[in-house]
């Protein structure tokens, strides 16, 4: 069972989120993305969140319905503060748009993840498990249509499993530029702050009108901590490649 924070502390730290305050940068990222927005059973959701938090579900837009997020993430540079190396590898995570209950502040929740670096596991907001099993494979044709081919799998040792395999034409995305503060389900007092400029591809979704990239398409998520979210009544809501992700990751 996740632990408990009380409902006053966790409005009291988002809404620290929008006050000025000094940050210290921790690493620079540059990475690739495949990004799944789900609608999962709500009961399962909130069994998920610590007390005083609440899903902040979009009612309109590219992430209308959506309350769940299944990222698979190509870590391919990391950078230490000062620039020198500090690694690369893959990595997926569950992450959770919220809200602290009566507040409209909104933030990021990660309440799960694997990964294939054993210094990620449990990483800096101990929800992540190290992959004992795990692949990416990417490639592209150039011609006639660019298009690329991507799987992705992830199993815990513990029995959490995620994957993806898609083919998809390759477009052109948008760039975009964003600032949000991601929490910790099991330590809702801890949270950083991703600086993030992205190219974002919606290449299939539910609410909005954009051309369909997707030509083949399967996931699978089960086992251990994720299985009840993931029950067969969850509904794939959009399906977006964003084929660059330069991130700086900040302590508050």
């Amino acid at each position: 069972m996740i632990g408990k924070t009380s409902a006053a502390a966790l409005g009291v730290l988002l809404a620290a989120c929008a006050m000025a305050h000094a940050e210290t940068l921790l690493e620079q990222s540059a990475e690739a993305r495949m990004q799944l927005d789900f609608h999962v059973p709500d009961a399962a959701l909130k069994a998920m969140l610590p007390a005083g938090a609440e899903p902040a579900v979009a009612t309109q837009g590219a992430a209308k319905d959506a309350n769940l997020r299944m990222i698979f993430i190509d870590r391919i540079n990391v950078t230490a503060p000062d620039g020198a190396p500090a690694g690369s590898g893959q990595m997926v995570y569950l992450a959770i748009p919220i809200k602290q209950a009566g507040s409209t502040a909104v933030a990021q929740m990660l309440i799960h993840g694997l990964t294939s670096d054993p210094k990620e596991a449990p990483g800096p907001f101990g929800v992540y498990q190290l992959a004992t099993t795990h692949r990416m494979e990417r490639s592209t044709t150039a011609a006639p249509q660019a298009q690329t081919s991507e799987q992705w799998e992830f199993t815990a040792a513990s029995g959490e499993h995620m994957e993806l395999q898609l083919k998809y034409d390759r477009g052109i995305g948008r760039k975009a530029s964003n600032e949000t503060k991601f929490f910790s389900s099991v330590n809702p007092s801890f949270y950083q702050i991703f600086k993030v400029d992205q190219n974002l591809d919606i290449m299939r979704n539910a609410t909005i009108t954009v051309p369909d990239k997707v030509k083949e398409f399967h996931y699978k998520a089960s086992g251990g901590k994720i299985a009840a979210l993931f029950d067969g009544s969850e509904r794939v809501l959009s399906i977006d490649c964003i084929s660059w992700y330069n991130r700086a990751i900040y302590a508050p």
